[in-house]
């Protein structure tokens, strides 16, 4: 049961999947006193490793490990821990984390700080994730998905 309602953490309720992004945040931005730049959407992000490769689009799938975890630390969806990377349509994924892929090169890795309303909202996941709660992910993206 727990893990069926941790990777709702990856997949997005059906109706936040038709909030697009723009994918069109400059990545010059300065960065905060922490490392993290600041979008104007209002999620934070911070390249570990930026790639060379293309970026997706929202109509993308793609090939990805990634991590979720609340404001504590705790993880509650990680596909490192299922030992593989996996792919996921952009328009399946809550919208900050959308974003973010939006805005990464392949072969990136970024770590991602999500407000609540960017991610599951007033109602979170019973649970799992609190109301408005924060999220932060670790995303590698290694492709675009053909197909």
């Amino acid at each position: 049961m727990r893990q069926a309602v941790c990777a709702a953490c990856v997949v997005l309720s059906l109706g936040y999947a038709a909030c697009a992004g723009s994918g069109n945040e400059p990545l010059d931005l300065p960065p905060d006193a922490d490392g993290f730049i600041t979008t104007q959407l209002g999620f934070k992000y911070k390249a570990v490793r930026r790639g060379e490769g293309p970026k997706p689009t929202t109509r993308d799938r793609v090939l990805m490990h990634y991590l979720c975890k609340l404001e504590d630390g705790t993880v509650i969806d990680s596909s490192y821990a299922r030992g593989q990377p996996e792919v996921h349509g952009l328009l399946d994924l809550v919208r900050g984390f959308r974003e973010a892929l939006l805005l990464m090169p392949v072969g990136s890795h970024f770590e991602v700080i999500v407000p609540g309303w960017l991610g599951y909202g007033s109602e979170g996941i019973e649970g799992v994730v609190g109301r408005n709660e924060t999220l932060t992910f670790n995303i590698e993206l290694y492709s675009i998905v053909e197909g």
